[in-house]
């Protein structure tokens, strides 16, 4: 009997585990590691941070639903992996031993590269159901004595599309309020330009977001690096097409949030030979790791070159359907490997985007990621904001259940009428 451990149980461990247990069945053992005992559904985070969702909206107790399909789970801080002798070590002080890591971590938010920044500093985050709700008592706050906000993404971030849709989330619920006047808004990225997303840019999305910022009144600052934040006031390096800095910025704000920079987790990082510099876990076509071959990893904690040299540096995201298209790749690789077959399954590393904007919405599918793509598609409307709450209806449901359909090859891809693109 082989030992699968899944370190992690976000959007990508916890399909893991269910597609393991369904795959490997009663003749191997699944494990799930994860630092809290709760699930949390993170694209939701956005309408935690204005009120629109409370935290047991989108989360629930992991250990009760894995038991329901046989797998166990230990809620516990992995504080070091022994990739030598195949071990966890876990804060408390147990160990787990496996034949099979599967690495779905997420990131470690790297607040502290930009001083000032983070829930601990200056800004807020929906990054994680803990920060999206401290964005919205500082909100409230906001609501009380409004003032300039400031909405964006840092240097080194990679995934620019949360902060699009609180951008247009928070405008929104302004709006509705009947405060928008009272709040101009600015929104700073990293990005080369508007609509860059980490990915190059997909279809038009430069000039349908350009739109959309003038149209709901939020001045832009691209190629922007955050050097420091203080109570109150951001300070802003602006740059041009070579990196040179052409401008520098002090905004003042009342309310702020920006996604960080991520890097891989500490214990993940520590592991010789597992990372890149920046501690995301190298993964060959398999999603296995060349030095390690008996881990695997999947999602936003493996290392994707970014798709083209930025001024400011980005990084590519990971989005639902690639790390979807990762998981199974990885299922079905270990299945083959413990039946000593090579290891023929790969992900599709597609990108297809659902972005909530308040009363609309915009999909995004970049087939392959790095162009040239055969597929570049970009539409805006009503549906896109209906999409995804039923994307967040139905993955919570199923995970609640213990089930993991495609939900991008079975629902997303046909209804946009594209055919899957390996």
């Amino acid at each position: 009997m082989a030992h699968v451990v899944v370190l992690g149980a976000g959007t990508g461990g916890m399909p893991a585990a269910y597609e393991l247990q369904a795959e490997l069945g009663n003749e191997h053992r699944v494990t799930v590691v994860n630092a809290s005992e709760d699930f949390q559904f993170v694209p939701s985070n956005p309408w935690v941070g204005v009120g629109w969702r409370k935290r047991d909206d989108i989360s629930f107790p992991i250990g009760p639903v894995l038991k329901k399909k046989g797998i166990d789970f230990i809620a516990g801080t992995v504080t070091r992996i022994d990739a030598e002798h195949n071990r966890l070590e876990i804060g408390d002080g147990r160990s787990v031993e496996y034949d099979y890591l599967v690495i779905t971590t997420g990131p470690k938010l790297a607040f502290d590269e930009v001083p000032g920044s983070g829930p601990a500093g200056h800004t807020v985050s929906v990054c994680t159901v803990d920060h999206a709700e401290k964005a919205y008592k500082e909100y409230e706050k906001l609501l009380k004595d409004p003032g300039p906000v400031i909405i964006g993404a840092m240097p080194f971030a990679s995934c620019f599309g949360p902060a699009y849709e609180y951008a247009f989330i928070l405008d929104t619920d302004l709006r509705k309020r009947k405060l928008r006047n009272k709040v101009p808004m600015t929104f700073v990225t990293s990005e080369p330009y508007i609509g860059h997303l980490g990915l190059g840019g997909v279809g038009d999305s430069r000039g349908m977001l350009e739109s959309e910022l003038r149209q709901h009144d939020m001045h832009f600052i691209t190629n922007a690096k955050v050097t420091r934040v203080e109570a109150g006031k951001m300070f802003v390096e602006q740059c041009d097409d070579d990196g040179a800095v052409i401008k520098n910025h002090e905004l003042d704000f009342s309310y702020s949030m920006m996604l960080p920079a991520f890097k891989g987790v500490d214990c993940v990082a520590q592991v010789d030979g597992l990372c890149n510099p920046r501690g995301f876990v190298l993964v060959d076509e398999n999603q296995r790791n060349p030095k390690y071959t008996n881990i695997y990893s999947a999602g936003v904690c493996i290392a994707i070159p970014p798709v083209e040299a930025t001024p400011v540096p980005t990084g590519a995201p990971k989005t639902g359907y690639m790390i979807e298209s990762m998981v199974t790749a990885i299922v079905r690789n270990i299945h083959d490997d413990l039946a000593g077959k090579p290891l023929t399954h790969k992900a599709t590393w597609n990108a297809i985007c659902l972005a909530d904007m308040g009363d609309t919405g915009a999909a995004f599918v970049a087939l392959p990621q790095i162009p040239p793509r055969n597929v570049a598609w970009m539409k805006k409307g009503k549906w896109v904001h209906y999409a995804k709450l039923a994307f967040e209806k139905y993955f919570i449901r199923k995970m609640k259940k213990g089930t993991s359909e495609p939900f991008y090859e079975k629902y997303v891809l046909k209804a946009l009428g594209i055919n899957r693109i390996e």
